[in-house]
């Protein structure tokens, strides 16, 4: 499945409960590549295979991220997927922002929190895993309206602020990353709109042949991670394998 990777690699996936993040387990787990996968999230996932460890942490507080650090142990990390993410929450009041007076602190706080500080803060909790010489993957789910250049519609003002920061923070950290491993590649991807719980709300007006199962997702962006190499760090790039202008 990746070119760049040893045989047995041990691959880390957050947001492993998720549709994508347990869609992308369970491709991974379709290649006899995968050494060890380490499947994180606040719910178990019911995947079950031996080459599988379920982590039950909360990485959006320092406590859960300091336990993750501590399991790991500095290991080598050579794929790392990152699958969390928020839009919105009935139970918190969370909503896409649609004007300008519908904007809160808490809101916008909640949003950034989950889409843009917790991404990077688990890269610098994990850094001695991906410092070295060998080879390492770092994705990050990220999303088409975080475009600056792309952004002609307006709205969803703590969705694409929390998204354009999590891609400058993690392009940010593929420059860094770069010195210290120089076989390390970051990426920040975008997986259309799927059929999931983050969607849900928003699929009315979403053709059918322009939504998404997690299984075709997972299938997609593990493909567009395949191809790509160092070189390509710190990059932006969809399902379908084009680049996103930042």
């Amino acid at each position: 499945m990746f070119n760049l990777l040893p045989h047995h690699y041990t691959a880390l996936v957050v947001g492993a409960s998720g549709g994508i993040g347990a869609a992308i387990i369970k491709q991974l787990l379709s290649s006899s590549q995968v050494g060890h996968i380490i499947a994180v999230s606040r719910q178990q996932p019911r995947i079950v295979d031996p080459r599988l460890t379920y982590l039950m942490l909360d990485v959006s507080q320092e406590q859960g991220r300091y336990a993750l650090k501590k399991e790991l142990a500095a290991q080598p990390i050579h794929f790392f997927f990152n699958a969390i993410g928020i839009l919105h929450n009935k139970a918190q009041q969370l909503l896409p922002e649609k004007r300008l007076d519908q904007l809160s602190v808490e809101n916008l706080t909640q949003t950034m929190n989950i889409n843009a500080f917790t991404p990077i803060l688990l890269l610098a909790a994990l850094q001695d895993s991906f410092k070295g010489v060998h080879p390492s993957v770092i994705a990050s789910l990220s999303a088409r309206v975080g475009s600056i250049e792309d952004n002609r519609l307006g709205g969803w003002y703590s969705y694409r602020a929390s998204k354009a920061a999590h891609n400058m923070l993690l392009k940010t950290a593929s420059i860094e990353l770069k010195r210290l491993n120089k076989q390390c590649t970051v990426l920040c991807l975008h997986p259309g709109t799927t059929d999931t719980a983050l969607s849900k709300p928003f699929q009315a007006r979403v053709p059918n042949e322009k939504l998404f199962t997690s299984a075709f997702v997972a299938e997609k962006l593990l493909a567009v991670i395949a191809q790509r190499t160092p070189d390509d760090s710190g990059t932006f790039w969809d399902w379908n394998g084009q680049p996103i202008d930042w």
